[in-house]
């Protein structure tokens, strides 16, 4: 990537090109991702990824904002979006107070909330005041308890115009873009026609303006369990493990390091 994309870029994508995107929560990895995603999410997945946590419920924004600056290091020409975690906008003034905490921070463009009607009060405050939303509607992680659990939604007529409407909140609240994680397909590519801005799909099917996976999901890092949206682009715990084990071997051996590797 040459040159950085812009919001307004992103949004002009829809229709066009998809957009993709990928988290990531370091600046090694983010590097690396930065020449083939428009966007990076700095995802409060990383509760669960990083620091081995069964949620992502107790990430803090401390700990949000710390990642997100690793990412800005190693991704300067990308488009990169901090997740606000579960707690931080439970209203107006608490949103805002903590979204400008984050953009004060670091050199993220934009936030992420998740919620859909019961949140548009918030995104309009939000993009009324200089911080740019992207949306998060279907199955909303930080809701995964009172959920009962990762539920798919759209199965019901109701599930469907409830999502519809969502949409169509978050759009006119102001965000440029939204997530839609864990949605029947069929109704993911109606929800993604109702709006002007782009759906970007987890686990919402191909017919929506884009897709963001957890980059250690599709590079087979996570092995505690595999979402069935998640193609695993890599089988990385194995080459990693494969690869600490040969140099774990060679020390015993006295194979490393060689000439080579000696001053």
């Amino acid at each position: 990537m040459n040159k950085k994309l812009t919001i307004s870029a992103i949004k002009k994508q829809k229709g066009v090109k998809p957009v993709v995107v990928i988290t990531a929560y370091d600046a090694l990895f983010a590097k690396l991702f930065e020449e083939s995603a428009d966007m990076i999410l700095v995802g409060d997945s990383l509760n669960m990824s990083f620091a081995g946590k069964n949620d992502t419920i107790s990430a803090t924004l401390d700990q949000m904002i710390y990642h997100t600056n690793a990412v800005c290091s190693g991704a300067k020409n990308s488009l990169i979006i901090c997740d606000m975690p579960f707690g931080t906008y439970i209203n107006k003034d608490e949103a805002l107070r903590n979204s400008i905490e984050v953009f004060q921070k670091t050199s993220a463009d934009a936030i992420k909330i998740e919620g859909g009607v019961d949140k548009a009060e918030i995104i309009q405050h939000l993009t009324s005041n200089g911080i740019a939303v992207c949306g998060h509607i279907g199955l909303l992680p930080q809701s995964v308890r009172s959920d009962g659990g990762y539920k798919v939604k759209g199965k019901t007529e109701a599930q469907k115009e409830q999502l519809i409407r969502d949409a169509k909140a978050v759009e006119s609240a102001g965000a440029f873009c939204m997530v839609l994680e864990g949605t029947v397909a069929e109704v993911a590519k109606e929800i993604a026609k109702s709006v002007s801005i782009p759906i970007i799909g987890i686990g919402a099917g191909a017919d929506v303006d884009g897709q963001v996976l957890v980059f250690s999901d599709m590079l087979g890092l996570f092995e505690e369990f595999t979402p069935k949206f998640v193609k695993k682009y890599l089988d990385g715990a194995s080459l990693v493990r494969e690869a600490v084990a040969s140099y774990a071997d060679e020390i015993q051996k006295r194979e490393f390091p060689k000439e080579e590797h000696t001053y």
